[in-house]
């Protein structure tokens, strides 16, 4: 029932409305419906962000597939395969016979187009080696003899009035005129392929070099200094390398070739050599031993090369196929079982060779059901192809340990030939009866597993599996080490020493300011904390970067004495403050004591400059960074200084719980000042004595700091970050913290200071507690904000991508690592999808500490509501 707008009471006195006017229900409703949506529309913004994310990241994960599947009988075979190759383009393909014959044939459909061939002179081919990337070949003889080639493709774009008439046509791409392939390309061209085979005059490598049964090539250098080399083995058993390097003279533009030849040191009796492999700079040689023997020879001096070591790889399997991923760093072995194994060449301290390395099993493959009969390696990654005596062909990746294709092909005859298009997108394999596939696949992210970006890796030239994150590298052969591990720990790092500085003085400045100081203090305290909180973080990482950096590492020594003087300078200056007449101390308690604890401040960290000096001399040997490098003392300092403020809580408990009643008794004819300042130095002292003796007695248990929290030092370390990003944080934690103590109602204050408690035992025992959620969600918050730095981490903390709780050395944080690599990552390639994972790994973080920390709250807030 609805009031009228005004009726009279008693006296004629108007009488106040009771009911709500109905715009103000209106307008309550509206807000209560905007702020209902707004939540929900801020949910679905959340997972839809989250959504994005993973629909970027899934790919990672997803493997390879087929796109297209050709195959064909080649219309030459001439009793054997030596290589089979293709253009970049997926075009043209070429395979080389025994005869000499090269047939090249339009890869999409098995035509063949004109024949071409290597005028072999009559001489029997009996050995054949090639470069890693298909294009220059050495053919081995049955007179000792070897003669060098090139069989290839060339490729070049014309413009469309360029191109012959008449072509023939192929497929919807591609025209022929007989011997080229013309494909048409954007931008109104055409791209030409066309095959090419060139040989040599034959050269002898030795008057007494007898039929050649293995061969391999390899073409290095530099364009100003190219160089050739080769190793052959006869059927005499004789290992023969040879090396050519052409220089040419920059004014006369005459080029001049050096020639080296050298015998290796003979194979050990009954070797059966079934292949031979060298690197490219010719500095080891692998000959493989059909009965599952490696002998590996060290020619870096070719004056005296040795035979390093004889290892059986296969375990007493038959050695069936040998070959190099990208780089030579990485061995792959097939066996008679199947079994494909990959291994590095790495120093060892009880390796049983000559030069200190040996042959180590890395990673162990899925096996073949039948014996490895081709091997064929990525030009690009670590990818690899292999095929099987049953027709079977498995596309891997040899770091990830994926099989990431299972192929088979048609008639179960064993696979000859087998290669990996240059780019990484085709499989060409060929079986004994000639019959070729053809596989067009996708394999965009074949490094990517769980396994690889959240476990432990073992990478080319490392002695173990670990977690690396190194995305790109100046050499062609590098591989990518995506492991967001070190990045996860980075982010933890800096957060957790950012907090250890920040929450401690966020926190006592928030019970000082709440609890101990004049509201007019507070009132110009407090907007004051709340404005640096605006300093941008990219300011701070610059002073950081550029000042505070190197005046941390000038003055080192300072620095670590400053954690400790300026403490106890402020204790100092609170005992004899108590020395003051209660009046005078009363009078001086508004600004004049915050403006004496500012002096007292300064004039401990002045002490700490000014005795910088002699506490490295005292503590370290005079030089901090040759101590951290164990150049010099013990352990027992550092140790000294970590265990001081534990120890001086320890005694302080101990003390109170004890001597403290009785000691209080007997000094009680002296103020309670000078009381007070007695039992904290000898509390200071007793401390001091009980770090010391446990410092002593860890360090004789052989505990040393050094190599732990303390190590190398570097100018970008953590050390900054943690200053910097607590001078971002302190602000947050400390105006959120000020509000919650401040709210705590007036009533419990007064029923503590009645019941006889001081300030500061009221500020610990009631109002803490009962404010703790408020202050549980300004640490939860900060924390929050330093996970999420991203420009004071980039800017000083030396980006390095390491595991290492070093307070002295850098980190890489997962938001600093996207902002540095994002900008040169390309659209959909694998790093930048892994820079996509790590902004989902930070996200998941927070929202997982957010939940966390809001269920903790909670219960915090509970409790609180019963007061």
């Amino acid at each position: 029932m609805a009031t009228t707008d005004r009726a009279e009471g008693p006296a004629g006195i108007p009488r106040r409305r009771k009911d709500t006017r109905r715009s103000v229900i209106i307008v309550d409703r509206i807000a209560d419906w905007t702020v209902t949506v707004g939540g929900l529309l801020v949910i679905i913004a959340v997972f839809g962000i989250m959504a994005f994310l993973a629909q970027v990241v899934v790919p990672l994960f997803t493997g390879g597939h087929v796109e297209s599947r050709v195959s064909y009988v080649l219309p030459i075979h001439d009793g054997g395969t030596l290589m089979v190759s293709t253009d970049e383009y997926r075009t043209v393909g070429l395979k080389l016979g025994r005869s000499g014959a090269v047939l090249p044939f339009h890869l999409p459909s098995g035509r063949a187009l004109s024949p071409l061939s290597l005028d072999l002179a009559g001489g029997t081919v009996t050995a054949f080696g090639r470069t890693p990337r298909r294009e220059d070949v050495v053919l081995g003889f049955a007179d000792g003899t070897l003669r060098f080639g090139k069989v290839r493709t060339t490729a070049e774009v014309l413009p469309a009035d360029r191109v012959p008439a008449g072509l023939a046509r192929i497929d919807d791409r591609d025209r022929t005129d007989g011997t080229s392939v013309y494909a048409q390309v954007p931008g109104n061209q055409v791209r030409k392929v066309t095959p090419e085979a060139t040989l040599d005059a034959p050269i002898r490598i030795a008057d007494d070099a007898g039929a050649i049964v293995a061969l391999d090539y390899r073409i290095g250098g530099t364009v100003e200094r190219p160089t050739r080399s080769f190793v052959a083995v006869d059927d005499k058993g004789t290992v023969r390398i040879g090396t050519a390097e052409s220089r040419m003279n920059m004014m006369t533009r005459q080029v001049r070739t050096t020639t080296r030849t050298a015998t290796l040191p003979a194979l050990p009796a009954g070797t059966r050599v079934e292949t031979v492999l060298m690197t490219e700079k010719a500095d080891q040689v692998y000959v493989g031993d059909a009965r599952g023997m490696i002998h590996r020879y060290d020619v870096r001096d070719f004056a005296s090369p040795m035979l390093a070591e004889s290892v059986d790889l296969l375990r007493g399997e038959a050695l069936t196929s040998l070959y190099f991923l990208n780089g030579e760093a990485s061995l792959v072995v097939g066996g008679g079982k199947g079994t494909t194994a990959v291994y590095f060449r790495l120093q060892q301290a009880n390796a049983r060779s000559t030069d200190g390395f040996t042959l180590v099993r890395a990673h162990t493959l899925a096996p073949h059901p039948a014996a490895v009969t081709a091997i064929g390696a990525s030009q690009r990654t670590k990818m690899f192809v292999t095929g099987d005596a049953a027709g079977g062909v498995l596309v891997r990746h040899s770091t990830s340990e994926r099989t990431l294709l299972r192929l088979a092909s048609e008639g179960g005859r064993p696979i000859v030939a087998a290669l990996l298009t240059p780019r990484d997108d085709g499989v060409l394999a060929v079986d004994a009866d000639g019959r070729a596939v053809f596989w067009h696949i996708e394999v965009p992210h074949p490094e990517t597993t769980l396994g690889t970006i959240f476990g432990k890796v073992w990478y080319e030239g490392y002695s173990g599996p670990t977690y690396t994150w190194q995305s790109s590298s100046g050499t062609d052969s590098f591989e990518p080490k995506l492991s967001l591990v070190p990045l996860i720990f980075g982010t933890i790092k800096a957060t957790l020493y950012s907090l250890l500085f920040a929450v401690p003085v966020a926190m006592l400045a928030a019970i000082y300011t709440s609890e101990f100081v004049h509201h007019r203090v507070r009132a110009v305290v407090k907007p004051t904390m709340e404005m640096m909180a605006s300093l941008p973080s990219v300011v701070l990482g610059f002073i950081a970067a550029l000042i505070l950096a190197p005046l941390v590492e000038t003055w080192i020594a300072a620095v670590l004495l400053a954690f400790f003087a300026v403490p106890l300078s402020l204790f100092a200056g609170a005992h004899l403050w108590q020395l003051l007449p209660g009046d005078t101390a009363r009078r001086l308690g508004g600004l004049p004591k915050l403006a004496a604890m500012f002096v007292v401040l300064g004039l401990g960290l002045i002490l700490s400059w000014w005795l910088g000096a002699a506490f490295e001399a005292a503590f370290f040997g005079g030089s901090f960074k040759a101590w951290v490098n164990r150049d010099l003392g013990t352990g027992t300092p550092f140790l000294f200084l970590m265990l001081l403020p534990v120890s001086f809580l320890a005694v302080l408990a101990v003390a109170n719980r004890t001597v403290g009643r009785n000691l209080a008794d007997a000094v009680r004819a002296l103020p309670p000042g000078v009381v007070d300042l007695l039992r904290w130095l000898a509390t200071l002292a007793a401390a001091a004595a009980l770090a010391f003796v446990a410092a002593e007695l860890l360090t004789t248990l052989g505990f040393d700091p050094r190599g732990a929290v303390v190590d190398t030092y570097v100018q970008r370390n953590t050390l900054v970050v943690g200053f910097a990003m607590g001078f971002a944080v302190i602000p947050i934690v400390y105006t959120i913290a000020e509000d919650a103590l401040s709210a705590v109602p007036e009533h419990l204050r007064a029923a503590s200071l009645a019941c006889g408690a001081t300030p500061w035992q009221t500020a610990v025992a009631v109002i803490l507690p009962t404010a703790a959620s408020g202050v549980f969600a300004a640490v939860m918050v900060g924390m929050g904000r330093a996970v999420g730095e991203t420009m004071i981490v980039v800017m000083a903390a030396g980006n390095t991508a390491i595991l290492d709780w070093n307070v002295f050395n850098g980190l890489r944080a997962l938001s600093a690592n996207i902002a540095v690599e994002l900008p040169e990552a390309v659209k959909d390639e694998t790093l930048y999808r892994m820079l996509f994972l790590a902004a989902l790994t930070l996200f998941v973080m927070t929202f997982v500490i957010n939940t966390v920390a809001e269920v903790i709250r909670q219960r915090f807030r509970r409790r609180a509501v019963q007061l």
